[in-house]
């Protein structure tokens, strides 16, 4: 059976429902394809910057989002050798909030009409046919397209049909968590609380006044098997390697689920291949992490694949605006524009994350002495000045 759509989305994640969202609002309809059988809420938590809320204005769900989740008043950092505070910087400037993934996504899909979503939709092949895009999915379903936009995750079918080569590891993962505490709650401040050193660094963010995420990004080993697929080990590494928190924060640990607990490898797109690469070719292009897959160490991942979503929209909607005969020319051109907003400011994030986790994250008694003496108020500002950015309005 072959359908047909201007504008078809490879994924139902952060960039493609952004993208959808921003389309619609602009009165262009666009079909996502969702492989999983339901809206997908892996990851728990995205700690927003105001590039983020610019982001999520421009498409309409900033004030709803605000609502559910506690803006943030200060941004504390701490060294896990000595445990004392080595970096604290107030947040008045800076709207940053962690949003829960599922009300984050929920607030998205609801914008959106009914029928622009449909699930258990995995594409799996890419065809050519005259300017259109052959989209073929598991079930058998072939779907011809005007416009291809993938936004399906650090293993993009798309980005590699595009010529780009897999992301690779960075030689760090990270333990992911959160703690529901029920009836009385939890006792944290609205603030983010970092520690760094010893070859770790972990966080612990409250989301609101019952929930608490935390994190631990760690170095490769030989065991990292052994702990992806047990849980109880996953606690237990986090509690023997963290010996210097505060007790307030290991008993977060010790209270978490373990079916609350995932680890993941961190991989990153290589700079050089967006530099020299096609993010977009004729009618297809990529966002979110399909385009930069990038390590979290200064909350720009999802923050960025609002920012794809807001200026694709736009660059999409001044194509589709104008009728004519040169339409294909015009989405071509509205791609292209697209890739060059995109590319360096790609490139910029992926680096910085990339750095910022190293230094953090290294051990030896001279790094540790440099980072607490003045690197982690130096880490931070990198931070903070990559949040400043406004991919402005539709």
């Amino acid at each position: 059976m072959e359908v047909v759509e201007d504008i078809v989305i490879a994924g139902a994640g952060l960039a493609g429902l952004t993208t959808a969202l921003g389309l619609h609002r602009l009165g262009i309809p666009s079909l996502v394809l969702e492989s999983s059988d339901g809206l997908r809420t892996t990851g728990f938590t995205i700690l927003t910057w105001n590039n983020a809320w610019k982001a999520l204005d421009a498409v309409g769900v900033g004030d709803t989002l605000r609502q559910q989740h506690k803006r943030f008043q200060r941004y504390s950092v701490y060294s896990l050798v000595s445990s004392k505070i080595s970096s604290e910087l107030p947040l008045k400037e800076h709207e940053v909030r962690c949003l829960k993934r599922n009300l984050l996504i929920e607030a998205l899909e609801k914008e959106l009409p009914k029928g622009t979503i449909r699930y258990s939709s995995k594409v799996v092949s890419i065809e050519e046919s005259g300017h259109f895009k052959l989209v073929h999915l598991a079930n058998g379903t072939i779907i011809k397209t005007k416009v291809l936009i993938g936004c399906d995750g650090v293993n993009s079918l798309v980005a590699k049909w595009l010529g780009f080569d897999q992301p690779v590891f960075s030689g760090r993962l990270a333990i992911r968590a959160y703690v529901d505490v029920k009836g009385h709650g939890h006792e944290f401040e609205p603030d983010v609380i970092q520690f760094f050193g010893n070859g770790f660094r972990t966080g612990f963010i409250p989301c609101d006044d019952q929930t608490v995420y935390w994190y631990l990004t760690y170095t490769s080993s030989s065991h990292d098997k052994e702990l992806e697929e047990n849980p109880a080990k996953l606690k237990q590494f986090a509690l023997t390697n963290l010996g210097n928190l505060p007790e307030k924060l290991k008993s977060i640990i010790e209270n978490t689920n373990l079916d609350n607990i995932i680890t993941s490898p961190l991989k990153y797109r290589r700079p050089w291949d967006l530099l020299w690469g096609n993010i977009s070719k004729g009618n297809v292009c990529v966002a979110g992490d399909a385009l930069h897959p990038m390590t979290p160490e200064i909350g720009q991942g999802g923050c960025s694949a609002f920012e794809d979503g807001v200026v694709l929209a736009r660059c999409l909607a001044e194509a589709f605006s104008k009728p004519g005969e040169d339409e294909w020319k015009r989405i071509e051109m509205g791609l292209e524009k697209y890739a060059r907003e995109r590319r360096w400011r790609s490139i910029e994030l992926i680096c910085t994350s990339y750095i910022v986790g190293g230094i953090q994250q290294a051990g030896g008694k001279i790094i540790n002495f440099l980072r607490d003496l003045f690197l982690n108020k130096v880490l931070v500002g990198f931070a903070f000045g990559r949040a400043g950015f406004d991919c402005g309005k539709l």
